[in-house]
């Protein structure tokens, strides 16, 4: 799902205790603050992707998918971002970019990352997926944000780069107008693609992280575990074919 040959189009589819004899009425220590203490909340880092557009916020989830994280703070942080653009826009579907610049050639990448994509994430509206070819493990800096719901693109099984899903490991908290603004825009052919390409190109103008949650997002986890997807937007265009 990195490049100019759309796979996405055919993806519609104890502790325990016991008592010692002798010391059965011997109280327990007390326990200390420390232990009694809940865990605090996994940090949410947020970045800000500032485009031609506006700007977009986007909420990490560092705790379900580490390794994702990891590799897309390490491009934000040197710049990588810097210039490159949303090259794919599928209506009603999702926006992808990260990796072409403005004259549509690819930048060069770090090497690819293990697929996250079993971390219990459902890609919902807004969410934030990192881009893939037909290997599972072949994600670099490309990634998209879902328009819709589109579970389909969920984690099914280990059999094939089909069932495996694309790996969710953020989501937009700020900016979704901006999203939907750019999935409006027209789009056709052009440079090494046969369509998808959004006038004007949406050009990522830079990437910067820009603190943590203070009160961290939800986590948009599978529908099967009961959460509500989020709505979709009142009016959106049907699908390219």
């Amino acid at each position: 799902m990195k490049d100019h040959r759309h796979p996405l189009r055919w993806l519609l589819p104890v502790v325990f205790a016991f008592a010692l004899p002798g010391l059965a009425s011997a109280a327990p220590p007390p326990a200390s603050a420390a232990s009694t203490a809940a865990a605090p909340a996994p940090a949410h880092p947020q970045v800000a992707l500032k485009t031609s557009m506006g700007d977009i916020v986007i909420e990490l989830f560092p705790d379900k998918a580490p390794k994702t994280v990891a590799n897309f703070l390490q491009y934000v942080k040197s710049g990588f971002y810097a210039g490159t653009v949303f090259h794919r826009v599928i209506p009603g579907f999702l926006i992808q970019g990260g990796l072409y610049t403005r004259e549509l050639r690819p930048k060069r990448t770090l090497p690819p990352i293990p697929d996250e994509a079993h971390n219990g994430l459902s890609n919902l509206r807004g969410t934030l997926a990192a881009a893939r070819g037909p290997d599972p493990d072949s994600a670099t800096a490309q990634f998209f944000i879902n328009v819709v719901d589109n579970p389909r693109l969920d984690y099914v099984g280990n059999q094939s780069g089909m069932t495996w899903g694309y790996a969710v490991f953020g989501k937009v908290v700020e900016g979704m107008d901006i999203v939907d603004k750019i999935d409006n825009l027209p789009t056709g052919p052009q440079g090494p693609f046969i369509g998808d390409v959004p006038r004007p190109l949406v050009v990522i103008e830079g990437a910067k992280v820009i603190g943590e949650a203070a009160h961290p997002t939800p986590e948009p986890v599978s529908p099967v575990t009961g959460q509500v997807p989020a709505s979709a937007p009142a009016a959106k265009k049907p699908a390219k074919h």
